[in-house]
Order: structure tokens, then C-alpha cells, then sequence
């Protein structure tokens, strides 16, 4: 039923076209900050890394969160064949506070720090065997237990791949020419204009020499004759 307010108007029990503006300004600035500030781990640029048997590798991970942890959990887990095997897993309480790690692998070795959201591990004396998926895991309570896995693929090599530099030294070698061949044109122009200069001034030079002696001579014709045109007394 409607009722009427103090200027008289009826007001609908319903809410306002405003007011759900309102709301949904609300709620999408609030999963904006959501969707800016949520945690994220990542393994960094390459999702494969190719390591030589019987070596230590590392497998790196790292989490942010805009709005800030607290009793942050994470883990590592080695995915083979659906059967997920725990490598280590800690809670960091708090930002800087160093967690205590609980590894569950012999060959595992925690390497990370919450001073620098690190969370990344070693895997000592790998083997055919090692290879497969590997996946980072992170849950934050702060953010209404928001979590975050990333994951990479190690592959165990009996020897790393030479890598072809030919065409790489072919392009660096052209592009090295055609330097040296610009560099010794700008010389040999720099030259040309310094000789060409020269010669213009050697030029000028004469010009004005020769200017000169013509009016010194035409000077001494005329006195000449001045003094030829004179009659004795």
C-alpha cells in the first residue's frame, strides 16, 4: 500500500530507480577491488623447464595480493597421473613473517620467503622419474579463502641442446657490414667536402690576388703616362 509523504506525494513501498543505482555502483566498484586485489601465484614466464638428469633444479613461485595476507596457505604438489603427491606445505601467518615449512619430500628443499612473497623450491638430484606437472598452490583466508594454483611441466634431458647460433651470427654480421660500409661513406664525404673546401678558399685566394695586381698595374700605366704627358720647362 502507498504512503504519502510530509509534501503529500505518494510514495511507493518499492525502491527507487536511484537507490538501485546506488546499489550496483556499490557492488561493481566492490568487485573491482576484488578482481584487482585477489591473489595470484605464479611459476614465471616459461610454464616448461628442461633440466639434465641427476642435477638440482629449481621450480620458482611467487604470490601477490593487493589487499595483503594473513594466515596465507600454500603447497606444492606433484600432479602424476591424477594422483597428486604432496612435496611441502606451510601457512605464512602474516607480510614478513618467515613460515615453518613441513616438506614431505627427501629430495625437496623450501628456498622461498614471505619477505619477498618467494615461496619457490629446490628439487635435489632429479631423475627420469621427476618429470611431469608440478603445481604451486595458495589459498589467502583474508580474501574469503580465495586461492590460486600455477603450474609447470619439468622435462628430464640426458644432455641440454645445443643451441644454433648461425643465424643469429649471420644477421649480426650483416647488420655489421652494412655499419662499416655507412661509416666509411660518411669518411670518404667528410674528405671529399674538406678538399673540395680547400680548393674553393685556393680559389678565392687567387681571385683576390689576381684583382689586386690588375689595379696595381693599371695604377702604374697611368702614372706612367701622367708623367710621359708632362712638358718640360
Amino acid at each position: 500500500m502507498a504512503s504519502a509523504d510530509s509534501t503529500g506525494s505518494s510514495v511507493s513501498g518499492r525502491p527507487r530507480s536511484g537507490d538501485l543505482l546506488h546499489a550496483g555502483l556499490a557492488v561493481a566498484l566492490m568487485l573491482g577491488v576484488w578482481g584487482v586485489g585477489g591473489l595470484e601465484v605464479t611459476t614465471g614466464k616459461l610454464s616448461l623447464i628442461e633440466a639434465l638428469n641427476g642435477s638440482t633444479v629449481l621450480l620458482p613461485c611467487s604470490y601477490s595480493s593487493c589487499i595483503g595476507i594473513k594466515n596465507l596457505y600454500f603447497s606444492w604438489k606433484y600432479e602424476n597421473n591424477g594422483s597428486d603427491v604432496t612435496l611441502c606445505e606451510s601457512v605464512i601467518p602474516s607480510e614478513d613473517v618467515e613460515p615453518k615449512v613441513k616438506v614431505t619430500h627427501d629430495r625437496v628443499e623450501f628456498v622461498g620467503s614471505s619477505k619477498t612473497n618467494n615461496i619457490s623450491i629446490l628439487l635435489w638430484n632429479i631423475t627420469f622419474e621427476d618429470e611431469g606437472v608440478y603445481a604451486c598452490f595458495a589459498r589467502n583466508p583474508k580474501e574469503k579463502n580465495r586461492n590460486h594454483t600455477a603450474r609447470l611441466i619439468l622435462r628430464v634431458v640426458d644432455q641440454m641442446k645445443e643451441v644454433d647460433n648461425t643465424l643469429t651470427t649471420m644477421i649480426v654480421s650483416a647488420v655489421g657490414g652494412v655499419i662499416g660500409l655507412i661509416v666509411i661513406f660518411m669518411a670518404i664525404k667528410a674528405l671529399v667536402v674538406h678538399f673540395l673546401h680547400k680548393d674553393d678558399e685556393k680559389n678565392k685566394e687567387c681571385l683576390v690576388s689576381s684583382s689586386g695586381n690588375d689595379n696595381t698595374e693599371n695604377g702604374l700605366s697611368g702614372a706612367k703616362a701622367d708623367k710621359k704627358g708632362t712638358p718640360k720647362a
